[in-house]
């Protein structure tokens, strides 16, 4: 896993990337570091910050306040709507008046996780030729006509959806529109664009693969953890496929996925629903309705009877550390209540500072600098639970992982309490607010959302889902799912280490 730690504080997010899972820190899974879901390759890069005490003000009166399925379905703005365009393409309008911005995103029903086989990193290939001429733009002129007015544009691909978004003024909604229902009909490409792209993405690989220790285990502890499913293969690709990518490839995915009833549009900010409707009728309304797809139905993992684990040693590791996966459902493949106990139990394990792992582990007994949880639910297949740590100072990485997997054992074997169960989900209620605070925040989870077999009625209705979990509902999931012979371990030890 990749060592780069990032304290999310009581947010969530959903890479490849969607949502982050809860902990004392998140190794950013490197598909190529995306913000923005751990699992995704993205276009470019940003983060914005809140004052922290402002953010905890506004939660101690919205908790006493509101219920906690009025504080996801309102915004500042008013209730979310959810409409389909005459061509089946699917609008989220999420009204939020605070600030004359609006985002803008279409999410495609394609990822890599969708790619014919020997075609691995396709879905990133095409999301990169995106960015070239269409028969109405020249190669460049969307991104200059969205820096022209201080906006800000992106693009990144996960397992499940390929997403472009652009955030800007309200005043040019319906001209980031037209570029969007441009180029998903219009995309012109020449052997000089495929060339050109394919280097691009094989030194993107190069660089954030292929030289990075982290990025390498990762991508073997995936390919171990799943031996049939197609989250198995990294959203970037397999280097020797990546080589032979070319333009018919890319034009097949074009032409079968992006069209507008396979996509899903999402508008986040000072908008009016009214107001998004006409233009999205004018604009996206226009483009030809693609052939109906079939479901999307691949392969599932047999089921695992043995513990694997994968070990690599490298002289640029200087601290060493390990994390334990288990294939467990997502929100869309589990039965009623079972992923919003494994979001509650990731979050009593590695939720923050008061977490168990990171009280027992780098308060009591200090042998751990970083020790979390966390549980990507928001995927259309089955997803990972995984827990994960470092060692402090001379403590030993098998003591560590020895203490860890206790802490799963005991609230397998002994369940957890109401206390910490409450406290657990007033967290996640409270990421439910903060995502109201970033419009590309609450977008993203919609557009996860409804891009992973879900809908808008699954969002609304979640905190409530949530505040109905037991603690016998948690334990059961602990002790049916995180056995650890069904894992999955993957240590990353220093050069010298490697006997050890």
């Amino acid at each position: 896993m990749k060592s780069l730690f990032i304290w999310l504080g009581a947010t969530r997010r959903s890479s490849h990337a969607g949502r982050r899972g809860r902990s004392a820190f998140i190794k950013i899974r490197d598909k190529s570091l995306c913000l923005e879901p751990c699992l995704s390759t993205s276009h470019h890069n940003r983060s914005h910050r809140s004052s922290a005490w402002l953010r905890n003000a506004f939660i101690a009166t919205a908790l006493a306040l509101v219920t906690t399925a009025l504080a996801l379905a309102a915004t500042a703005g008013g209730k979310v709507t959810d409409f389909l365009l005459d061509n089946g393409m699917e609008v989220v309008v999420i009204p939020d008046h605070r600030a004359p911005i609006v985002t803008h995103m279409v999410w495609y029903k394609i990822g890599s996780a969708d790619e014919p086989p020997g075609k691995s990193g396709l879905a990133h290939f095409l999301k990169h030729l995106m960015f070239k001429a269409t028969t109405n733009h020249a190669a460049g002129e969307f991104d200059r006509s969205v820096s022209a007015i201080g906006g800000y544009n992106n693009a990144f691909t996960a397992y499940d959806y390929t997403t472009f978004l652009e955030t800007v003024a309200p005043s040019a909604l319906g001209e980031m529109m037209g570029f969007e229902a441009d180029r998903m009909f219009n995309l012109i490409l020449n052997d000089d664009d495929i060339k050109t792209e394919r280097d691009v993405i094989l030194e993107e690989r190069r660089w954030h693969r292929e030289t990075n220790p982290h990025a390498l285990l990762d991508e073997e502890v995936n390919a171990t953890l799943r031996q049939n499913q197609p989250y198995r293969i990294p959203v970037i690709g397999w280097m020797q496929e990546m080589e032979k990518l070319n333009g018919t490839d890319a034009f097949t995915i074009y032409n079968k996925y992006y069209r507008p009833n396979n996509a899903v549009l999402v508008v986040a900010g000072d908008v009016e629903p009214e107001t998004v409707k006409a233009l999205a009728e004018k604009t996206y309304g226009k483009v030809v309705r693609g052939p109906d797809l079939p479901p999307r139905n691949r392969p599932v993992e047999p089921e695992q009877n043995t513990r694997r684990t994968v070990t690599l040693t490298d002289a640029r590791v200087s601290v060493p550390s390990f994390s334990t996966q288990w294939v467990v459902p997502s929100y869309h493949t589990a039965e009623p209540g079972e992923a919003e106990a494994l979001d509650l139990l990731a979050e009593i394990l590695g939720g923050g500072n008061r977490s168990r792992l990171y009280q027992e582990l780098v308060v009591k007994q200090g042998i751990a600098s970083a020790a979390g949880a966390s549980f990507q639910g928001t995927m259309l297949d089955d997803t990972n639970f995984t827990i994960s740590g470092s060692p402090r100072g001379d403590a030993k990485l098998v003591d560590l992982e020895a203490a860890a997997v206790a802490e799963v054992a005991r609230i397998a074997k002994d369940g957890v309490n109401s206390d910490e169960l409450d406290k657990a989900k007033d967290r996640y209620i409270r990421s439910v607010i903060f995502a109201h605070d970033e419009l590309d925040h609450i977008a993203n989870i919609y557009g996860k959302t409804l891009t992973t077999g879900g809908n808008v009625k699954d969002v609304l209705e979640r905190p409530d889902r949530v505040r109905k979990v037991t603690t016998d509902e948690v334990k059961a999931v602990a002790a049916r799912y995180l056995v650890l012979d069904h894992s999955t371990t993957g240590y990353l030890l220093p050069q010298q280490q490697a006997g050890n």
